[in-house]
């Protein structure tokens, strides 16, 4: 995953006008995902995370929230309570992978439930809020790079307005040649006649 990481960065980096087109300051703005089901079909849980990502938006940080078809749907039932987002908070289509990418690199703070998103911040080295109970990811908790809030709007503000680094002296992932080391590998074998 960080092979692949660093691959696309590089890319996204050449290819992408996500920042350029929503006018972002790199490290200007936080971005947030929300799409698991326990998160989306839960309309208190749902309803407390964008609580949450208000009170960020409120504090003057920009939130950024490409926003999953899921989500979309599960939020129109919700509209009553927060048709309020104004331009508090800044609610777009949901991206490429390359403009995500682009959009996680550059971000001061990620606010998110997925686990996928989590590792990608830690290896952009960008703090992050899980906006779950637990983590598949711990290694993510246990370097300082990821903080888990659950729902709680409070507690997602804070986490995210007082987010910080981790510790940068740790790394469990390796060197982003992985890929490269099992196709040598793999060539070794083959021209020995290993099948």
């Amino acid at each position: 995953m960080y092979d692949s990481v660093l691959q696309y960065s590089e890319l996204a980096c050449r290819r992408s006008s996500i920042l350029r087109d929503l006018r972002l300051q790199s490290r200007g703005y936080a971005l947030a995902t929300v799409h698991r089901a326990e998160n989306t079909d839960d309309p208190k849980h749902l309803r407390d995370i964008f609580r949450g990502l208000l009170k960020v938006a409120a504090s003057g940080l920009s939130v950024i929230v490409p926003l999953h078809p899921r989500t979309k749907k599960a939020l129109s039932s919700l509209s009553p309570v927060l048709e309020d987002f104004g331009s508090s908070l800044r609610i777009i289509d949901p991206v490429s992978y390359l403009d995500m990418i682009l959009l996680e690199k550059n971000a001061r703070v990620i606010l998110t439930d997925s686990g996928g998103v989590q590792k990608e911040a830690f290896f952009f080295k960008v703090p992050c809020v899980t906006l779950r109970a637990e983590t598949e990811w711990v290694e993510t908790i246990e370097t300082g790079w990821n903080v888990l809030v659950g729902c709680d709007p409070e507690e997602i503000a804070r986490a995210a307005l007082h987010s910080k680094a981790g510790d940068e002296g740790i790394w469990p992932y390796g060197d982003g040649r992985v890929a490269e080391r099992i196709i040598g590998h793999i060539a070794m074998h083959c021209n020995t006649g290993f099948r």
